[in-house]
């Protein structure tokens, strides 16, 4: 039986959540079973998430599956560019200088601020009244 190697990893930023895999094939990269190029619609996304592939020169060498949960497009273009490096990491560990040079490795530790009680907001006051 011939097994195929995955190799699976999780990345996450703001409130978005990928799990990705990594399979040996041409370079085909499908979110939630849809190409990414349908999925993400901005073209900076798409780059941003070719960045770990594209540094380690590994493009056409892994097909990439991730499905992705909660947050934004923004968040979700983070989180999906994180799970591919550290599903590459796993794959070829020898990448690993190469990938943290680069800050691929990094996770994003910047989260949405909680409201606080007696304010409108994280940061915004009621409007204070004399009389």
């Amino acid at each position: 039986m011939n097994a195929i190697t995955k190799f699976m990893a999780v990345g996450r930023r703001k409130e978005a959540i990928a799990r990705v895999q990594l399979i040996p094939g041409k370079g085909n990269i499908m979110v939630n079973g849809i190409p990414v190029d349908k999925y993400f619609a901005r073209e900076t996304d798409r780059i941003i998430i070719r960045q770990p592939l594209e540094v380690t020169n590994t493009l056409n060498k892994y097909d990439v599956v991730g499905n992705i949960k909660g947050g934004g497009f923004i968040g979700q273009t983070g989180a999906f560019r994180l799970g591919i490096a550290r599903a590459l990491l796993l794959a070829e560990p020898e990448l690993k200088d190469l990938l943290r040079k680069n800050r691929l490795l990094t996770r994003d530790p910047r989260m949405k601020e909680r409201k606080k009680y007696g304010q409108k907001g994280a940061r915004k006051r009621f409007q204070w009244t004399k009389r």
